[in-house]
């Protein structure tokens, strides 16, 4: 027997609920990899996983919520992992249509796994986890269009954030110039360091403008925001700089003119962690582990346990998570 968090939905209120219980592995769903979880986190999909009505994402009950998850192979009917492997899984919708990492263990495809690259160890690469992933995602394919350090400052949106505080600390090791927006006055120093230069108040780049481009300022932007802060953002690049969209957290709308991509060559680059070639995700857990510096890593995390994950899920969804959450299932 073993922990999980398991959500049960409430036949009569149709709303789910979230409480840690006792499994079997008989009740388990089918994989080719049975893993000893370690550690998992708290991204914004696993907030609305856990609201009760599963955010949309969730597709049965009961059901077992976390994006992702790092441990140790316990069994495997795969000749690519042997029992003792150290492994990571972040994507492919677990945690949402299929069974995920807030349990003792799991069981997973061998598709979905990659091996724990040399230099982390199982808790910090939940420390850094899929808003890391997809902050060092956007990273690279900002460079891959021709970003580099001395073309000028780089936004990050929502930088006191899980994405935001990694991709800080990611482009501030590898020489950039990094101007953090946040809402949040307090995480000003917080974001100093992690490596930011400037700090950007929220409310001095959240509206649109009318005109359609203003003066060229950013060499790149990594956005975890969306809606209209996109919008705006969009006529602040530079000719030819791009903007990798990673989230939506201000609105799935884009109230935006075609003048930036036409006039000055803007790229707006989509970044999606979860169904990312193997290849490329080995790629970017080893730039993780070479470019995030581990001590500013370790000064993002805050620990917790299953019991913490409902409240935590609801916090997250309000924007009241700093930094990143790192869930001990076995505390």
């Amino acid at each position: 027997m073993f922990n999980a968090l398991v959500m049960d939905k409430d036949e009569d209120s149709g709303l789910a609920g979230a409480s840690v219980k006792q499994l079997s592995e008989g009740d388990l769903p089918h994989g080719e990899v049975t893993i000893a979880v370690e550690y998992s986190t708290v991204n914004y999909k696993d907030g609305l996983c856990l609201s009760p009505k599963g955010g949309g994402l969730v597709r049965s009950y009961p059901h077992v919520p976390g994006v992702d998850y790092s441990g140790t192979v316990e069994a495997s009917s795969d000749g690519r992992y042997n029992p003792g492997d150290k492994v990571v899984l972040t994507g492919w919708r677990v945690g949402e249509a299929h069974w995920g990492g807030y349990s003792q263990k799991a069981n997973a495809l061998a598709d979905w796994l990659v091996p724990l690259p040399e230099g982390l160890d199982t808790r910090q690469a939940m420390a850094v986890g899929t808003a890391g992933f997809t902050a060092m995602l956007a990273v690279m394919a900002l460079e891959d269009q021709g970003m580099q350090p001395g073309n000028g400052p780089v936004l990050v949106t929502g930088a006191a954030g899980g994405v935001g505080s990694v991709a800080t600390a990611i482009l501030a090791n590898l020489g950039y110039e990094v101007a953090a927006v946040t809402g949040r006055p307090e995480a000003g120093e917080y974001l100093k360091s992690l490596g930011a230069t400037t700090i950007v108040p929220r409310e001095d780049i959240n509206e649109t403008v009318k005109r359609p481009l203003e003066s060229e300022t950013w060499a790149g932007c990594i956005d975890a925001v969306g809606g209209e802060m996109l919008a705006r953002v969009l006529g602040q690049m530079k000719y030819g700089a791009s903007v990798a969209a990673v989230g939506l957290a201000g609105g799935a709308g884009l109230p935006a003119s075609v003048i930036p991509f036409l006039l000055r060559g803007v790229n707006l680059l989509g970044i999606d962690s979860v169904m990312q070639p193997y290849d490329n995700r080995v790629r970017a857990w080893q730039r993780v582990a070479t470019d995030l510096p581990m001590d500013k890593l370790e000064a993002m995390v805050h620990p917790a346990t299953l019991g913490d994950l409902p409240q935590l899920g609801a916090d997250i969804l309000k924007g009241q998570v700093k930094g990143r959450v790192v869930v001990n299932v076995n505390g």
